[in-house]
């Protein structure tokens, strides 16, 4: 059987559409973005798919026999050397099936793992791939398939499945995940320092988010004129990429692009990327893009806000809903978006591939930040000298007084720079006086 990295690899997505599931998604619009997962991986020719209609999963085979034997024949005929299982597959099942057609497997996890490992560009993201990819295998044990193991000198399991040597693998996995956490520990040290020295730019953060494929890239590059990665596939974006932007009413912000959510994330892979989408954890602002020409488009945007929600974004940061492709709707379904879109609060319409609607966005981006301003006055004790320095680096004191024991700055700053100032400066009282 031909390797993945030494030519394309004929491959074949099952959805399987089961019936007891109780969060049952629509199995055709299923199907499709599993295709469109595996399309974002280059060396995978996509040959065929199925959606497979299940009662219920069976514990051992999770396809009846009789499915079985004749998705083996179309396999035969169609010279599949990789199935791909759009949802979860035991280590039990995995076995039974790659038996059973002779060909590859990998389920939903596996395949997201793959296009991570594809596309992740920093150290950090390539680290953080290979542990979740190591805690995915470590319950497997599989023969290595993977890219991980090829392009990253992995732990190239090899032998049969005899109790010693799973016990050899389950202690090399164990030993490369102390290892990668270690390094990670470093990265993550690295990275606390930069975000301190971004935190010194008194710039607030937009961070966007949203579906992937919905169009955040694209919309980053036109705001910025970076040339992020942004094609029409999965995952095009997987590290965080950060540029300032001036807005017309003079003031500065930084822009965010982060990676693209997507229903089902393996948990290893949410753990493993809190820290990538961290820039959303710290935003003044998040822009939520849509891909409002998308028949599943109200499904992702409930995704997005649930990741949000498990991720720990401040209810208090306001959010933007970005209904973007507005160039791919007709005539009519277009004009019913934009008069929803124009009756609903925090809502505008926009093409980032046309440039349409960007204006307005960026309008209403410096509307809400400059809004957001609050006017306090601050007393900062002789003793909290560096949390007045800090003021300073932020560029937010507007007039300073002194008495015998304290300064008094008015300041204009973001709630979230007086929540940063508490926490820098917890013995500082800080009184409104408009705003």
């Amino acid at each position: 059987m031909s390797d993945v990295g030494a030519g394309a690899m004929r491959a074949f997505v099952l959805h399987p559409d089961i019936q007891t599931d109780a969060d049952r998604r629509d199995p055709d619009a299923g199907l499709e973005e599993a295709v469109a997962l595996a399309e974002a991986l280059p060396d995978l020719e996509i040959v065929g798919s199925e959606v497979v209609r299940l009662p219920k999963a069976r514990a051992g085979l999770l396809f009846g026999s009789g499915k079985i034997d004749a998705l083996k024949a179309q396999f035969a005929a169609l010279d599949v050397g990789l199935v791909l299982v759009d949802g979860p597959v035991t280590p039990v099942q995995q076995r039974n099936l790659e038996k059973a057609w002779g060909v590859k497997l990998l389920d939903r996890t596996g395949l997201i793992l793959e296009i991570f490992a594809d596309r992740a560009r920093t150290r950090e993201g390539v680290l953080q791939v290979e542990l979740a990819a190591l805690s995915y295998q470590r319950t497997r044990l599989v023969r290595a398939w993977t890219h991980l193991e090829r392009q990253r000198g992995g732990l190239g399991f090899v032998g049969g499945p005899g109790e010693t040597q799973i016990e050899a693998d389950r202690r090399a996995i164990d030993e490369a995940i102390t290892r990668l956490k270690r390094q990670l520990a470093k990265v993550a040290k690295t990275r606390s320092l930069h975000r301190a020295a971004r935190a010194k730019v008194p710039y607030p953060v937009v961070a966007l988010v949203g579906y992937t494929n919905a169009g955040k890239s694209t919309l980053f590059n036109r705001l910025t004129g970076a040339g992020v990665m942004a094609k029409d596939m999965l995952f095009a974006t997987l590290d965080p990429t950060m540029r300032a932007v001036k807005l017309p009413s003079g003031s500065e912000v930084i822009l965010s692009d982060t990676v693209g959510f997507i229903s089902d994330l393996p948990t290893q892979l949410v753990a493993a990327f809190r820290a990538t989408l961290e820039e959303v954890l710290s935003a003044d602002l998040i822009c939520h893009v849509r891909d409002i020409s998308h028949p599943q488009t109200e499904d992702q945007a409930a995704d997005v806000q649930t990741i949000m929600a498990e991720l720990g974004v401040d209810e208090d940061v306001p959010v933007l809903e970005l209904w973007n492709k507005l160039d791919m709707l007709d005539p009519e379904t277009r004009a019913a978006r934009e008069t929803v879109a124009e009756r609903s609060d925090g809502v505008l319409t926009l093409s980032a591939l046309t440039g349409e609607g960007v204006e307005p966005l960026v309008d209403e981006i410096a509307r809400i930040l400059d809004g957001a301003r609050l006017d306090q006055t601050v007393d900062v004790p002789f003793s909290a000298g560096r949390a007045r320095a800090w003021l300073f680096e932020q560029g937010v004191v507007t007039s300073e007084t002194q008495d015998d024991d304290s300064w008094h700055l008015n300041v204009s700053w973001t709630a979230r720079q007086r929540a940063r100032f508490a926490a820098l400066s917890p013995g500082s009282s800080g009184e409104s006086h408009g705003g």
